[in-house]
């Protein structure tokens, strides 16, 4: 069977006769199909965004597509007469996504040609193929969740936060409390589990192992008494964040064993990484046990390396390893640490289940 293909997080339409029948700038009038607003109507309830890289006139265009009321599903548009291929670009680097999960439809080869040379990642696709994209893989998330379809109002709150950010004076702890920030650590329902399994396919740079959980194996660990399936939610007062975190915990006597961590890049300068490791140590500590995380270096989780080394986590040894089975990857780490006491953070709330509470029992301390 072959593999499936990297899910498209991100259309970018052209405008003249990709998006719209006609070219605005020439034509007495452009037209949009009623078989291409379902296109953008699908994709959009299916979590994909989507833009626009257009030559065009800015105010012209931006007034035709709300004119044919489609301008809301269109995040961060880019017209203007510049290089498709730069708007392109940018707009990954706007989004934070890897341009290996940008798609680019317009109907000039030489357009195509041009982001194709420029951004060999971006998966091109010729106007022909519009009607056509809702049935590829790559445009068909294998589950569609609440946060799947609320995904647009979620990029675009969080536009209107940032652009509030670039205003405010004060220090960045200051914004953040400004924001009446609430994150939520729960135990996941069967009804969470999928945006459980979407948070280990969509998270790349903060995700600890690159490892993929399926719905069958997770559903499994939710019925294991010896395992944590841990979902953190994040709201604040432009709107809620989704699910941004996902924490894999087996519990052993002397020690608890992370096996999967993977926080959402969407919410890293909101420090909610360091928030969930935080909380974990405490618990942790709580409980006296030793906490042992799995970690597998990919090309993009860089930043998740930082993250536990900043929370204390090493490679030394200590005797309390000998209670896991060995690793079943090669390049698999398993980073060590000792936890102490943690305080509440201090820009957010912070409600999560009290997982020492029938934890801690009379017992010798691990072997260091």
């Amino acid at each position: 069977m072959p593999d499936q293909p990297t899910l498209v997080k991100c259309l970018v339409w052209d405008l003249d006769n990709t998006l719209w029948q006609g070219t605005l700038l020439e034509d007495a009038e452009v037209r949009l199909s009623d078989a291409i607003r379902q296109v953008v109507v699908t994709l959009d309830s299916r979590g994909i965004l989507q833009s626009v890289a257009s030559k065009n006139d800015p105010d012209l265009a931006l007034a035709r597509l709300e004119e044919l009321g489609i301008a809301e599903y269109f995040v961060l548009p880019k017209i203007g007469w510049g290089p498709k291929s730069e708007s392109v670009r940018q707009l990954a680097d706007q989004l934070k996504f890897a341009q290996g999960t940008i798609a680019f439809i317009d109907d000039q080869p030489t357009e195509r040609a041009e982001v194709n040379f420029h951004a060999p990642q971006v998966r091109c696709y010729s106007a022909e193929q519009a009607l056509t994209l809702v049935d590829l893989p790559e445009f068909s998330p294998k589950t569609v969740t609440v946060d799947s379809r609320r995904r647009r109002a979620m990029y675009q709150a969080s536009f209107r936060r940032e652009a509030e950010q670039a205003t405010f004076t004060g220090p960045d702890e200051e914004f953040l409390r400004s924001l009446e920030l609430v994150m939520r650590i729960g135990r996941a329902t069967g009804e969470e589990l999928s945006r459980v399994e979407e948070l280990t396919l969509r998270t790349s740079q903060m995700n600890a192992t690159g490892v993929h959980y399926s719905d069958a194996t997770l559903r499994g660990l939710l019925a294991d008494p010896d395992h944590e399936v841990l979902v953190t939610t994040l709201a604040d007062r432009f709107g809620p964040h989704g699910a941004v975190g996902v924490l894999l915990l087996e519990k052993h006597p002397a020690l608890w064993h992370l096996k999967l961590l993977a926080t959402s890049c969407r919410v890293v300068s909101f420090g909610a990484g360091a928030a969930i490791l935080n909380w974990l140590t405490d618990q942790a500590s709580r409980a006296d046990v030793h906490l042992v995380a799995d970690f597998r270096r990919t090309e993009r989780n860089r930043m998740m390396e930082i993250a536990y080394r900043f929370a204390g986590y090493s490679d030394e040894p200590c005797g309390c390893l000998t209670a896991l089975v060995p690793a079943g990857l090669d390049d698999l780490q398993r980073l060590h640490l000792v936890p102490a006491p943690q305080s509440a953070p201090t820009t957010m709330r912070l409600t999560a289940p009290d997982l020492a509470a029938n934890h801690a029992v009379p017992r010798p301390s691990p072997a260091r």
